[in-house]
């Protein structure tokens, strides 16, 4: 790779979404906007395909995917385990391993980051596969953060994104990694500019948890659930949920661990007025940069700083009907980068 194929964050703009992903691009516009996101650096496409290529494995790949029937699930299966195995056998090449050294050591001296699958088109406004790709939290040093990348990658195979693409054709599929420096949050989630049920452009629909929004996605807790007004930030709708467990950092120091919230913290709100009113007005500001609606993933840290984890726009259909609580989880879910589960 004579090339440089990462890039720091601030130096990415919309223009670059085809080769870095929609994930990437859309956080370098919200750094050129003046939006509080974590510093960190993007994966380009053309490492993953330099990846397949130095291990010789893009015949490997193309020949499992194509046999893949969308109707078989063990079809799916097999192809996806398979195409895993032979990615995960091959390391990452030496001069990648050596542009991610320095791009992680300019972050800080052995920190925290957070790993995320950018797919290219993953995140335009008219995709429907968002969160079939992986993203890896806690993440520490060199070689934990090679193979987050690399897994990254052979996400892009996982049975769902397979059965997908079987059903729809399109061209090869292409994945660009994000990393940023993690947020030890107390609080996070998701808010979008708008009702994303009655597409109500004056409203900011907000959810909210204790700790790393791992718990929502998992299905472990229903998020409290806020509607606020952009125009005079009152609180129009609140709906505080039971939230008994959440992730935390793990203290060894690397990934998370699932703990029980403090009883006097369980049936509380996870928001104030000025936090609620701060992340409205945030809103705001996204949804102007971009002129389209945005669902949108924060985190508040221990000091009290909100940050801003991602950007995308906002591709759930306007439905009359008020919504229900499966509708919200269902939407706070596909934002985390998970598709809800099915019952049974």
């Amino acid at each position: 790779m004579a090339e440089s194929t990462t890039r720091p964050l601030d130096g990415l703009r919309a223009a670059d979404e085809g080769e870095f992903g929609g994930k990437s691009a859309g956080l370098g516009e919200l750094l050129a906007a003046g939006i509080p996101v974590p510093p960190g650096f993007a994966v380009a496409a053309a490492a993953y395909r330099a990846f397949l290529a130095d291990a010789g494995l893009e015949h490997t790949v193309a020949d499992h995917a194509g046999r893949v029937d969308a109707g078989d699930v063990d079809s799916v299966g097999a192809a996806s385990r398979a195409i895993g195995e032979a990615m995960r056998s091959a390391p990452v090449s030496a001069p990648l391993r050596a542009e991610l050294e320095e791009r992680y050591a300019a972050l800080g001296d052995d920190v925290p980051v957070a790993v995320r699958s950018s797919a290219l088109g993953e995140d335009s406004a008219d995709a429907t596969f968002a969160g079939q790709q992986e993203t890896y939290l806690w993440v520490r040093g060199l070689d934990h953060l090679s193979d987050a990348v690399r897994d990254c990658w052979v996400s892009l195979f996982s049975a769902p994104a397979l059965s997908y693409r079987a059903r729809i054709g399109g061209t090869e599929p292409a994945m660009g990694v994000t990393v940023q420096l993690m947020v030890d949050a107390l609080v996070s989630g998701v808010l979008f500019t708008c009702n994303p049920v009655s597409g109500d452009p004056s409203m900011v629909a907000i959810n909210a948890s204790w700790g790393l929004g791992l718990a929502v996605v998992g299905g472990e807790v229903t998020p409290d659930d806020y509607l606020v007004s952009k125009v005079t930030h009152d609180v129009v709708r609140e709906r505080v949920s039971t939230k008994d467990v959440q992730y935390v950092p793990d203290p060894a120091g690397r990934g998370a661990i699932r703990t029980e919230v403090p009883p006097e913290q369980r049936d509380a709100r996870c928001l104030d007025t000025s936090q609620l009113a701060a992340l409205t007005e945030l809103a705001r500001r996204i949804e102007r940069h971009f002129g389209s609606h945005q669902d949108v993933e924060w985190a508040i840290d221990r000091a009290g700083a909100i940050h801003v984890l991602q950007s995308r726009p906002v591709t759930a259909q306007a439905r009359p009907e008020r919504p229900t609580p499966a509708d919200a989880l269902s939407l706070v879910m596909s934002t985390f980068g998970v598709a809800p589960r099915e019952n049974g």
